[in-house]
């Protein structure tokens, strides 16, 4: 089994070897970061700003943070709670359109995947949330009844009985479950790659091993020295923003674990089914999300170890041996099928998230700057869209994505360490034991420790 080495997509692509920053360079736009945020960010100002010198620095590798280590799932979830986003904004509608917007966002990445011929595996495949015991049905109606007034039409969030479940895929246990047509699958470390090669043929410049230790008005600065001047910088890092002066506390870096199994026998699929390879999560607290590859392969992930004390971010996603054991139990449970086949690669990487789990999109005019982070990992569809919100604003285009309600969200610093820490974790201990009890015992009511860590959280609507 490989552990860490990034991720099993990127260990099975050819990367380009690109230069690092040297001396000072002046540009129209500088951008920080080389994932999907950034990425797409200079996508849409290559339309925005048709000649504009826009120069993208890379602290290791394109793709080496969460875009070329997630799940591949494209997902219209709101990266936040909607009630949070309608109270920023003044009025509900404000957040409805945010989710009609997600929901438009898959179609427009699956649009530009195929419109600009990026070979990213993607297809439209649904998703399907699997309840496993009344308690996780129950909160899976409830869930449906909240995206339905949350914008979701009829058609897009769909009840499934144990039977319906079964006909799409066996999961064991299953008693029922919703179904979410509109939700792709893609493989994540080619399609950063590849939008990384299309952002280069509209005349983008990346700049690889370049990490940023500053970010002034009109200038981002690496450690070894080099200068990009520019009067537009937009930080686009994600969970690993935590080392970038002001955002220490701003935004942490929460870890998220992936193994991915050898390709199954045919009996194997066979008996589990699975032929229109839905995106597969379950509705338990510490949730597990799920693909099948084209090649026939599972991929699990789940957090793990949730966080790294004073916001570590994990390197290369060497994953621990506890985490790759909790995993494997889980996809064990979930399809018996599996117990004989050897997992083929484990790895791990960090999701950002702020104090009420809701991403911000922010730039001021006056000095230049502007970010976009806060997925809450929902980032392959919300770093479509946030993108092109933050393009947008600083391209001085009051579009319909400037005003979209995550746009000036504001949360408060997370706590210092060591209350950090102990939050955290405390928060999804309280979840594994509230999973543990309510499948030991196949409640019917969801446990009040699970209630009351969601509420704590901000995760409910």
């Amino acid at each position: 089994m490989i552990n860490g080495a990034i991720s099993h997509w990127m260990t099975r692509e050819k990367t380009a070897t690109r230069p690092q920053l040297e001396g000072h360079i002046d540009a129209d736009i500088c951008i920080i970061g080389a994932g999907f945020t950034g990425l797409w960010s200079a996508f849409h100002l290559t339309n925005l700003r048709p000649g504009a010198r826009i120069i993208v620095l890379e602290k290791e590798q394109v793709g080496y943070g969460a875009s070329g280590r997630n799940a591949g799932w494209l997902s219209p979830l709101v990266p936040g709670n909607r009630k949070a986003f309608a109270r920023t904004a003044g009025n509900r509608q404000a957040a409805v359109r945010l989710q009609e917007r997600m929901l438009e966002a898959v179609d427009e990445v699956l649009d530009t995947i195929h419109s600009e011929g990026l070979d990213a595996q993607a297809r439209r495949s649904g998703n399907v949330v699997v309840a496993r015991t009344p308690a996780a049905m129950q909160r899976l109606r409830a869930r449906r009844l909240s995206d339905l007034q949350w914008g979701y039409p009829e058609n897009e969030v769909q009840e499934l009985d144990a039977a319906a479940v079964a006909a799409r895929v066996n999961v064991a246990q299953a008693q029922g479950g919703l179904y979410y047509p509109t939700v792709g699958r893609l493989n994540p470390g080619r399609l950063v790659l590849e939008l990384a090669r299309l952002c280069e043929d509209r005349g983008v410049e990346i700049l690889e091993h370049s990490p940023v230790t500053e970010i002034t008005a009109g200038r981002a600065t690496t450690a070894a020295g080099g200068e990009v001047r520019a009067p537009v910088v937009l930080r686009c890092t994600e969970g690993y923003s935590a080392t970038l002066g002001k955002e220490r506390r701003r935004i942490i870096p929460v870890n998220s674990s992936i193994v991915v199994t050898q390709p199954l026998p045919e009996q194997a699929w066979n008996e589990i089914g699975w032929n229109g390879y839905e995106c597969l999560s379950d509705a338990a607290h510490v949730f597990s999300y799920l693909q099948k590859t084209d090649d026939g392969r599972i991929l699990i992930g789940g957090r793990g170890n949730p966080y790294r004390f004073a916001s570590g971010t994990g390197g290369n996603g060497e994953t621990d041996p506890h985490t790759v054991q909790a995993l494997v139990h889980r996809l064990h449970s979930l399809f018996p099928q599996t117990t004989e086949v050897p997992i083929a690669h484990a790895w791990s990487g960090v999701l950002g998230v702020t104090r009420d789990w809701c991403a911000s999109v922010a730039y001021d005019p006056v000095n230049g700057l502007g970010h976009a982070n806060g997925y809450a990992g929902h980032g392959v569809t919300s770093a479509y869209l946030a993108a092109k919100s933050l393009a947008e604003l600083s391209a001085g285009k009051k579009e319909e994505d400037a005003v979209l309600p995550w746009v000036g969200h504001r949360t408060r610093n997370w706590e210092p360490e060591p209350i950090r820490w102990l939050g955290v974790h405390g928060m999804y201990r309280l979840f594994a034991l509230a999973d543990r009890w309510e499948e030991k015992t196949n409640a019917a009511k969801t446990s009040w420790l699970a209630r009351a860590g969601s509420h704590l959280a901000g995760l409910n609507d």
